[in-house]
């Protein structure tokens, strides 16, 4: 048993079914617990306003509240975490410091960095699974080697599952378990690490273990209808709780669990597909860090994509919500507005900058990542390599979403472009999601004349997709002549 230890939040900001600490209240007499607001992080951040800090903020909150009442508390700190966490550790005295597992490149080598430190001044340091259910080589072909298509991988995942993965952890410490902050210890606020305020307080996203609860209570009620609803994006389809994944105030257990145990149900299964898919591509990221920054499938380097001045307007345009596309529009209006964007939408929105557009797909990637509250490293580059065709188990490059098309299946009756593009909200339905075949006399009677009040469409659709085509043909891949969706 260790005298004491040290619990490192990062990513897994709960006290409860948490792997870190359960281990540490296993084999340790005293437990501290601490969180970095790691400036390697943070300032590289384009805004002093982001959503993101503030939910960790306030998460935190909560979490320092939660520990307390059971005796403990959260030490903050806000620097460097590799130098942070090795002089708190030995200021504390702690025999070793418990944390997750983080599997993205720079999470990885920052790990590594901190280990070394510790091992010099001789302190342990012990990292555990929390994010997943599996990781790493845990999910392989029969052939010893990472998947690369995703429904294989799914069905592996579920002949492997049980009810013990999926089992939550005892994180109830003894009494006088958890050791308090040192004297003095509070707290900071935005202004004190270097943010402002956001307009987090006013979007329906409420922050810490119980408001992930609150919408994973939610969703449960709605999980029967998931299926057939989460493509709409004006329909209260889906769970809204990926930010909550994103930062651990909810158990990635607890919900594989819940969609788990109703299997064979129509929406249960479809969501715990979509769960499956975030390991994927965790699995991906640590076996292929290098999809970071290149395509997943070498021989698409040798897409040519768009650069130069026009391709750098039209990429503002599209940043902008001002493609002259209404359901492209809508949905980076409701990006910058919110910081979420519906999944359907990220399809779409991506699709159109790569295929329409031709612009890299690492240019809207990384885009997503400076805005998106639920920025996942693995899921926002797989997604992205998936719109663009250049990743695993790929959109093929011959298949390309066609915006209008899009836009009357998944918002028929405009709802959702109504909401975000208040320009439009006079535009008959059946000219809602084309407004640019209209008259001039229709766009005087809705009060909305383009290129105006609303910007005629950057690109025409029908010559981006042949240029798209064309631009593909380069990785020789034989394929049908096109196909349109």
């Amino acid at each position: 048993m260790l005298p004491a230890s040290l619990v490192w939040f990062r990513r897994d900001l709960r006290n409860t079914d948490h792997a870190a600490l359960h281990h540490a209240l296993l084999h340790s007499q005293r437990v501290y617990c601490a969180f970095v607001f790691d400036r390697a992080i943070l300032d590289p951040l384009p805004q002093r306003e982001d959503r993101r800090v503030e939910f960790i903020l306030a998460s935190l909150v909560e979490l320092d509240q939660a520990l307390r009442g059971q005796g403990g508390g959260l030490i903050v700190r806000h620097g460097w975490a590799e130098q942070e966490i090795p002089q708190l550790a030995q200021s504390l005295g702690v025999a070793a410091v418990f944390t997750n597992h983080d599997y993205e490149p720079d999470a990885i080598a920052r790990d590594e960095r901190v280990a070394r430190t510790l091992a010099s001044i001789g302190i342990q340091f012990a990292s555990f699974k929390d994010q997943v259910i599996f990781e790493r080589n845990e999910i392989l072909t029969q052939g010893g080697t990472p998947f690369s298509v995703f429904t294989p991988y799914k069905n592996a995942w579920l002949r492997r599952v049980s009810e013990a993965d999926l089992a939550g952890l005892d994180c109830q410490p003894a009494a006088g378990q958890l050791a308090p902050p040192p004297a003095g210890t509070a707290l900071p606020r935005l202004a004190d690490i270097g943010f402002a305020p956001t307009n987090l307080a006013s979007l329906a996203l409420p922050t810490g273990m119980q408001g992930g609860n609150a919408l994973f209570e939610d969703f449960v009620e709605r999980m029967p209808a998931y299926r057939e609803a989460r493509d709409f994006p004006a329909k209260r389809g889906v769970s809204y709780l990926s930010t909550h994944l994103r930062f651990g105030t909810v158990s990635i257990r607890a919900l594989a669990r819940a969609a788990w145990q109703r299997r064979g149900e129509a929406g249960a299964d479809t969501w715990l597909a979509e769960l499956i898919w975030r390991e994927f591509y965790m699995q991906i990221l640590w076996h292929r860090p290098d999809v970071v920054t290149h395509a997943f499938r070498p021989e698409y380097e040798q897409v040519r994509w768009e650069e130069g001045p026009e391709a750098d307007t039209r990429f503002a345009a599209w940043c902008a919500g001002q493609t002259g596309y209404p359901l492209v529009d809508a949905a980076m209006r409701q990006l910058a507005h919110s910081g979420y964007m519906h999944n359907r939408l990220r399809m779409v929105a991506a699709s159109f900058l790569t295929k329409d557009l031709g612009i890299h797909w690492l240019r809207g990637e990384r885009f997503f990542a400076a805005h998106l509250n639920d920025f996942d490293l693995a899921a926002n580059n797989g997604g992205w390599q998936w719109a663009a065709s250049t990743g695993c188990d790929a959109q093929p490059w011959f298949r390309i979403f066609n915006p209008v098309t899009q836009s009357e299946k998944f918002d028929p009756e405009g709802q959702f472009i109504r909401r975000y593009l208040p320009e439009l909200k006079g535009i008959p339905d059946k000219h809602l999601h084309a407004p640019w075949l209209m008259s001039q006399t229709e766009q005087a009677a809705s009060g909305c004349l383009l290129g105006k009040a609303y910007p005629m469409p950057i690109v025409d659709h029908a010559a981006a997709r042949a240029k798209t085509l064309a631009r593909f043909e380069v990785v020789k891949t034989r394929a049908p002549a096109g196909q349109d969706d």
